[in-house]
């Protein structure tokens, strides 16, 4: 990686935590038009490139709507296990074919990926990162919001394994340097390892079916109104106002 991507990444990173400060306070001139939303639903994974690289309109569609609108995330289990997985619109069914398709998703981009990570220690499943944000939910939003960037940030620009339970331990202590949080480290264990997050994340699993979710990054836009959008895939934040200004 040469010192233009990590000055990149350094940025990007740098953009992204701004928005994810719980008591972080983001004003937006045309906030007022969009008071008729209730509610958005981010369907993601840990381990998707797509999401990664949508982070940053991502965060612009929070800042556009403040603190008026209610956020969750749901987990996708993008990635159950290699023994049966195969991808048939990108023609992948072994961990060294990912890399190519994150590298894309660099190139259309502009953000930095570290696509080596399939190479050099591949990810086995995304389920143990999708049971791990779940576990940390259970304690707060804004605790799983802020780990899930963590474990982002982890495969994507860090090339770390965020399957293996030792590196979701790690960036669980991470989060206890945000005092602001009083994240507990032996709950999100007990949480991790118990019934717990696994149940939590079984429900995450079940909403997806439910509603036919099999693209990610797919967003559900909730109006007061009742009426309901679903935008799915990379888009850029122009075309999401667009979208939920039919609404």
């Amino acid at each position: 990686m040469d010192l233009h991507q990590t000055e990149q990444m350094d940025q990007l990173q740098k953009e992204i935590q701004t928005v994810l400060q719980p008591d972080a306070v983001v004003t937006d001139p045309d906030s007022q038009q969009q008071a008729d939303i209730d509610s958005i639903t981010y369907y993601t994974d840990p381990l998707c490139c797509w999401s990664w690289i949508f982070e940053p309109e991502w965060k612009k569609l929070v800042a556009h709507f403040g603190n008026t609108v209610t956020r969750r995330y749901c987990m996708g289990g993008l990635l159950p296990g290699w023994k049966n997985f195969y991808d048939t619109v990108n023609s992948i069914h072994k961990p060294l074919q990912m890399g190519p398709m994150w590298m894309h998703a660099s190139k259309i981009s502009g953000i930095a990926i570290r696509d080596d990570l399939w190479a050099k220690d591949p990810p086995a499943s995304s389920y143990p990162a999708c049971v791990a944000v779940k576990a940390a939910a259970l304690q707060s939003d804004v605790a799983a919001e802020k780990y899930l960037f963590l474990l982002r940030d982890a495969c994507m620009m860090q090339a770390r394994n965020i399957a293996k339970p030792s590196v979701l331990l790690e960036l669980a202590d991470d989060l206890c340097d945000d005092e602001t949080l009083q994240f507990d480290p032996v709950l999100f264990k007990k949480h991790l390892f118990g019934n717990e997050g696994k149940e939590a994340f079984k429900k995450d699993l079940q909403e997806v079916k439910y509603y036919g979710i099999n693209r990610f990054p797919s967003i559900v836009i909730k109006a007061r109104s009742g009426n309901a959008k679903l935008i799915t895939g990379y888009n850029k934040y122009e075309t999401l106002v667009e979208i939920i200004n039919e609404l």
